[in-house]
């Protein structure tokens, strides 16, 4: 078979393509394979790197957990505040200065104006392995014992709380309103600023219970403060509360309570007396039991109170009995009515843990209230011993630690027909 030069060079030619493109298909196969290998070699590498930075991630997790497993918990909101990790130790640094001026408009008794410190206090407070407990010095009431004013421990019992030491007796709903939320410079004369004059926190045992509509509060107490000589008269308080009525903004308070004194060996004078010119005003003594005589000073008072939007009122009535050594007891009455409007809105607070008001809630544009007070108190044995007193003021609410306060008081004292007035002004400062 014979074949033509043109057809040997057409089988030489294609021969010579096939191998031209089986070599180039080699080597572009190798070139992926080794595209792939650098592939492989890459997501490895990033593979190595996920599980350290992984095993950093957990490390450092870890190292989170134990530090915050060990570090105390800072908080600086409202004032300073510790807590242990556990939870189970805790402390909080708080205080108040309230800074006041006075002026006069004398009428028949010797005033002078003046200002001071009406207070200047440090408190510490919080809890320890279950109990907690609060210290607070006075220091605008005096150094070491003048001025202790709270300290006692307390702990949960029986569905409330009970505590030990140096507190207020549950008496009388505006003694028990904080100095941070009075409505007035001073308390009303149901109260330690006339009925127990100079017995406004006493050594001894109280229980309460509270719940959202009602609180129940009793205590037992020696008749000595803290800085007062030793003693063996004895007391007993009790105050029952309930607010049918306990909304956001809404409520309606009414109370009760009890007080007996009983004096005895070394006791101190019981005494009641009014300030009713406002505070380093004159005064008037009303009844006194003297220790010396061993007999009691009993009181009955009755609250109503409430807070309805912007509207606010508060009263109190109380009678008590100052027993004398010789002749009949003497009976003592005394009510106040006080209100007040916040005029650009807000409302006062309830506190159902203790049964009283507090303070508004402050926004950033502050709050203003108008407010007003009646007050009398009278020894209705004798002729001489009666007085009252009338307030007007003003509170300015500047944020939730500041506010500034002015009262004008119109006093009378019915034994001598003084009519003193005061002008009166506060700068208020919590936290």
């Amino acid at each position: 078979m014979r074949h033509s030069p043109l057809a040997l060079a057409l089988a030489l030619a294609a021969g010579t393509a096939a191998f031209d493109a089986a070599a180039a298909d080699s080597a572009e196969l190798a070139e992926l394979k080794a595209q792939l290998a650098a592939l492989q070699a890459r997501v490895a590498e990033l593979e190595a790197r996920t599980d350290a930075q992984s095993d950093i991630n957990v490390g450092t997790q870890q190292s989170i957990e134990n530090i915050a497993a060990t570090t105390p918990k800072v908080e600086t909101k409202g004032g300073l505040k510790v807590t242990s990790p556990d939870k189970q130790f805790e402390a909080s640094l708080g205080g108040r200065i309230h800074f006041d001026a006075y002026a006069f408009d004398r009428d028949q008794a010797s005033a002078t104006g003046t200002s001071e410190f009406r207070r200047a206090r440090l408190t510490l407070a919080g809890k320890a392995l279950g109990w907690d407990y609060k210290l607070e010095q006075d220091f605008a009431a005096g150094t070491n014992l003048e001025g202790l004013r709270d300290a006692y421990i307390a702990t949960g019992l029986w569905g409330g709380k009970v505590t030990i030491g140096h507190f207020k007796p549950y008496r009388s709903m505006e003694e028990l309103t904080s100095s941070n939320d009075l409505l007035m410079m001073e308390r009303p004369f149901a109260s330690a600023t006339g009925l127990f004059n100079g017995r406004q926190f006493q050594q001894g045992v109280g229980y309460q219970r509270a719940g959202e509509n009602y609180t129940a509060g009793f205590t037992v107490f020696n008749l000595r403060g803290a800085s007062g000589s030793r003693n063996e008269g004895m007391g007993a308080a009790g105050r029952v509360t309930w607010a049918p009525i306990n909304t956001d903004n809404d409520t309606l308070h009414f109370g009760g309570w009890a007080s007996r004194e009983d004096a005895n060996q070394g006791s101190a004078d019981l005494v009641a007396s009014a300030s009713y010119a406002g505070r380093r005003g004159p005064s008037q003594a009303i009844a006194t039991t003297t220790g010396a005589s061993r007999n009691t000073v009993t009181a009955y008072g009755l609250e109503a109170a409430g807070a309805f939007g912007p509207l606010f009122f508060q009263g109190e009535y109380v009678n008590a009995v100052f027993g004398q050594p010789i002749g009949g007891d003497q009976d003592v009455t005394t009510w106040y009515l006080q209100g007040s409007w916040l005029i650009n809105g807000g409302h006062k607070a309830y506190k159902s843990a203790t049964g009283v008001f507090g303070a508004p809630k402050v926004t950033d544009r502050g709050l203003w209230e108008l407010t007003a007070r009646y007050d009398t108190i009278e020894n209705r044995d004798t002729d001489d011993r009666q007085a009252t007193s009338v307030i007007l003021g003003v509170n300015y609410y500047v944020n939730p630690n500041l506010r500034f306060m002015f009262n004008y008081t119109r006093g009378d004292n019915e034994a001598t027909g003084d009519e003193t007035g005061q002008y009166a002004v506060r700068t208020q400062f919590s936290w």
